[in-house]
């Protein structure tokens, strides 16, 4: 069974858009990091209904209140990327089922350990405000904050020194700079006002 922390965090004293006193059929919630952000996703199961409810960020995707058989898997997605998600259930014994979670047709533990290889994650704090940035290393895509940014590629070099990288805007010139294939990706996060010079 998939555990995870069970309240949700709500900032300004907002009201969540769904009640966890009326999940009561709640049985598996995963947190899943994605290139726009880390996503909730939250499944209630009636063991006697077969009632399935997916929630992702606290909204409802999938409802299905009456259903005869009670294992099987619900298909959605998460994310501005439309991620595919599924949620298998298959009995374990007698009434007791097991939870799991599928990111792109891979358990969740296999997605994250790919996922770890092909992108790198940074949160910066800067001028009292967080910023979280991915890089997707196989496509070259920055994402800030849950938002895809226009990006553009710069080659320099030398037959001493090669590097590649990206720089993009987000109210700010940024850039992510590689500079040979034997170092570690690297931010580059200029003072505010100077633009980015590769």
């Amino acid at each position: 069974m998939a555990s995870g922390d069970d309240s949700p965090i709500f900032e300004d004293d907002e009201s969540p858009p769904y009640s966890l006193e009326k999940m009561t059929d709640l049985v598996a919630v995963w947190d899943v990091a994605l290139s726009d952000g880390v996503h909730k996703i939250e499944f209630e199961h009636g063991t006697t209904s077969g009632k399935r409810v997916v929630y992702v960020d606290g909204k409802e995707e999938i409802r299905k209140d009456w259903m005869f058989k009670l294992v099987g898997r619900e298909t959605f997605c998460v994310g501005a990327a439309k991620t595919k998600a599924t949620i298998n259930i298959d009995a374990i014994s007698g009434f007791a089922y097991e939870y799991t979670l599928e990111i792109n047709g891979k358990s969740l533990k296999k997605y994250m350990e790919n996922r770890s290889k092909t992108t790198n994650t940074w949160v910066l704090h800067m001028d009292g405000e967080n910023f979280r940035i991915v890089l997707e290393k196989d496509t070259m895509d920055v994402w800030c904050n849950g938002k895809k940014l226009e990006t553009a590629s710069f080659f320099q070099g030398s037959i001493l020194k090669m590097g590649t990288g990206t720089h993009c805007t987000q109210g700010r010139a940024c850039g992510i700079q590689h500079t040979s294939h034997k170092e570690p990706l690297a931010t580059s996060f200029p003072e505010l006002g100077k633009g980015f010079s590769p």
